[in-house]
């Protein structure tokens, strides 16, 4: 046997290291996407006048403890008929659902629905159980009577000072 020396031929290296790609191809079709889905959805709530508080969210239905078929309470709660009757259980459809809790209000099974939401500041708020959204909303409305207060009282000592001045 002959010992051969082999050669190992390399490849070429590239004068510029690789920089990352200032167009993410990925990022745009998302970005993309997005933009079609709040489009859509905007001209689908449009005709109902709702206002939408939330950025985001999410909505499920837990199937296997929902009863639906004997009490349709959500669907009847829902004001954006989000949800529905499809084949022997409750559909959603996403992109009616303003993530407002009325279903979640109406349930008479703890847990079955659960809805995650992101307001305008980034607070996420979650809830399943009709308790959880009546504290969670008198929360809201404890910090908005606060504000509200605060707002009065600067304003009422704003105007003595000036009329002390005067």
């Amino acid at each position: 046997m002959r010992n051969k020396k082999t050669k190992m031929k390399q490849m070429p290296q590239k004068s510029e290291p690789n920089k990352p790609s200032s167009l993410d191809i990925f990022q745009m079709l998302t970005e993309t996407k997005e933009k079609e889905k709040k489009k859509r959805r905007t001209e689908l709530l449009a005709p109902l006048g709702i206002k939408e508080f939330f950025t985001e969210g999410n909505i499920t239905i837990n199937k296997r403890t929902c009863q639906g078929l004997e009490c349709k309470l959500c669907i009847k709660a829902c004001p954006t008929n989000a949800l529905f009757w499809k084949a022997g259980e409750v559909g959603i459809a996403e992109e009616l659902c303003v993530y407002c809790g009325a279903c979640v209000l109406s349930c008479i099974v703890d847990d079955c629905i659960k809805i995650t939401r992101k307001r305008d500041t980034g607070e996420v708020e979650k809830f399943s159980k009709p308790r959880d959204f009546i504290i969670l909303q008198k929360n809201i409305n404890t910090k908005k009577l606060v504000k509200t207060i605060k707002d009065l009282f600067a304003e009422a000592t704003k105007k003595d000072e000036e009329t002390k001045k005067s």
